[in-house]
């Protein structure tokens, strides 16, 4: 396991351990690190979570609007597919707008393939993702604990 391309987020059921692929998105997953290493996700809440699609989170603002006060990020596609367990960049209908909202597909998802920018991939954990509460928003969402690079830990 390579510390420094690990992310382990703590949700309120568990550890989610997420493997980082600087190789598809080297800007994304140095953002996503950054973000994780000023403890900007602590706390932030998954505000839209579909069963057989995927758990979005990443706005501090919990309303699906919001991001961090860095500039948006240039897309970075690929050919990686959107299966269970990937992590890809939420964006508004612009493809340069990620910024800190991220989702993780909790099926396969191939449509999306080459429209967002996938930056990571759940190793464990994945029944924690599952078992966040659903809605958009949920009544009562669930929320990241705290989001850390192992190499931090």
């Amino acid at each position: 396991m390579d510390d420094e391309n690990t992310l382990v987020m703590t949700l309120e059921g568990g550890p989610v351990t997420i493997k980082l692929r600087p190789d598809l998105a080297p800007q994304h997953v140095a953002r996503i690190k950054e973000l994780a290493r000023e403890g900007f996700y602590d706390g932030v809440v998954f505000h839209r979570v579909i069963p057989g699609f995927m758990a979005q989170g990443g706005d501090p603002t919990g309303s699906g609007m919001g991001g961090s006060k860095k500039p948006n990020l240039k897309a970075e596609f690929s050919k990686a597919a959107h299966t269970k367990g990937v992590c890809s960049m939420a964006r508004s209908a612009s493809p340069d707008s990620a910024n800190s909202q991220f989702f993780i597909c909790n099926d396969d998802a191939r449509f999306l393939d080459g429209q967002y920018t996938v930056w990571g991939e759940v190793t464990e954990g994945m029944e924690h993702v599952e078992a966040l509460p659903v809605g958009e928003p949920p009544r009562s969402p669930g929320k990241i604990v705290s989001m850390k690079v192992a190499a931090d830990a």
